[in-house]
């Protein structure tokens, strides 16, 4: 795909993702959760710190003739509910600080729609944009070469992130495999092909826009004449903004690294699916839409807003510009807290990205369920399960909400955590 580089050289700080971290986003609300809660200090540490840290070093020979070496992590936060769950990304930003935050995030992710697990994180700090496929392969089997001891489908089941998809899981899988003999529940997010779930692609996509239509009947909107934005069209927002599209939606703005396109008539978003990732265009080529500076990006006048690209990309600096009903936070900690703080004075809804993106890992908890047993279910079955589980945990939060008026990210944590901590007294583990 053709980057224009010479677009982010003018960005503004409107622009870039804010200077807070992962997990300073995380550790902030953990803390406003833990307070109401009345947590005890001693129990609150237990819970805020990780079982287990993993760095590791991962070496591979590129298509330069030199080898590079790349640091892995793996961060095992909460097992108390069950296996540690959580995807593995690939991106140059990745460090400790943020698998250790995304891990935390995970943990109270699988309380909130309440499926058996606990949480997990890991990544490489690698570029997959500027390597060929094998080099990322090399990359993705080094990586578990080194990781593999502390995992194991009971143990710990990684699953695709940022830079990593079906066919990473498939290497990985692989990997496992030589040293422990074939084992498919060792990973999610797999190709169909190697046990893989149907409906695991668009599952995160597809949650948030289950999220959006409790929201909707609580609002009162429509999808017949709803707007919407989005922000990163990986995996996530390519899928829910197809989705919502053929609800009736009209897609009217995407931001990629790459550049930005509005259109008032409606961008279809099947349309631009093949056009960047078929095609290899550029986005600000598309037919039938204009190229728009990220700030103009931001303030496109839309129902719905939804980021799903990196963290911290909504923040102080920008939030206000923001004109749109409802946020769903379709990425992990898009929104620092301060700007959390401006929405919501501006009266914006925000679905927090703790139960909006949870669609991921509860179709990779069916996957690994089929897995373990290996019996296939079908798609309708799939989405129909993941439906259920995510509209129920929609209503508790909305419940919680209503019965101590506080915003849906606190209500959140505050189950997470609250089942997290249950799950620990139960066990033993605290007093």
């Amino acid at each position: 795909m053709t980057t224009d580089r010479s677009a982010r050289t003018t960005e503004t700080p409107q622009d870039q993702p804010a200077e807070v971290s992962n997990w300073d986003i995380v550790n902030h609300y953990f803390d406003i959760a833990t307070e109401r809660l009345e947590l005890r200090e001693d129990i609150a540490a237990v819970m805020r710190s990780s079982y287990r840290e993993v760095q590791v070093q991962v070496p591979v020979s590129l298509s330069d003739g030199k080898i590079h070496v790349f640091s892995g992590f793996r961060v095992q936060h909460n097992g108390a509910r069950g296996p540690y769950k959580g995807g593995i990304r690939f991106h140059p930003e990745v460090d400790l600080d943020e698998v250790r935050a995304l891990a935390m995030l995970m943990t109270w992710k699988t309380a909130v729609v309440g499926i058996p697990y606990g949480g997990a994180k890991g990544g490489v700090n690698v570029n997959p944009r500027e390597l060929e496929q094998s080099e990322l392969q090399a990359v993705a089997r080094s990586f578990m070469d080194k990781i593999e001891k502390v995992l194991g489908p009971t143990r710990d089941i990684p699953a695709p992130d940022v830079g990593t998809n079906a066919q990473t899981m498939a290497w990985l899988m692989d990997e496992y495999g030589k040293l422990h003999g074939h084992t498919p529940a060792i990973v999610t997010g797999k190709p169909i092909a190697l046990e893989g779930s149907q409906g695991r692609e668009a599952a995160t996509g597809r949650g948030v826009v289950y999220v959006l239509e409790e929201i909707a009947d609580e609002l009162d909107m429509s999808f017949d004449d709803m707007t919407f934005a989005i922000q990163g069209f990986g995996n996530v927002g390519s899928w829910a903004a197809r989705i919502l599209h053929d609800k009736g939606a009209k897609l009217v703005a995407v931001d990629t690294v790459d550049g930005s396109i509005r259109s008032d008539a409606g961008i279809d978003p099947h349309r631009l699916d093949e056009f960047l990732f078929s095609e290899e265009g550029d986005i600000t080529d598309f037919p039938d839409s204009e190229s728009t500076s990220k700030a103009e990006f931001l303030a496109t006048d839309c129902d719905v807003f939804i980021p799903a690209a990196l963290g911290g990309m909504i923040h102080e600096h920008n939030a206000d510009l923001l004109n749109c009903r409802v946020l769903l936070e379709g990425a992990n900690s898009p929104t620092t807290p301060k700007a959390d703080s401006i929405l919501s004075d501006k009266g914006v809804y925000i679905a927090p990205d703790v139960l909006c993106n949870a669609g991921g890992v509860i179709v990779s908890y069916f996957e690994w369920v089929q897995n373990l047993q290996h019996f296939l279910w079908d798609e309708a079955e799939v989405n129909g399960r993941l439906e259920k589980i995510i509209k129920r945990g929609f209503r508790e939060v909305a419940q919680k909400c209503e019965d101590e008026d506080i915003p849906p990210r606190i209500a959140a944590y505050e189950l997470g955590i609250e089942r997290v901590v249950e799950a620990s007294r139960t066990r033993g583990y605290i007093a």
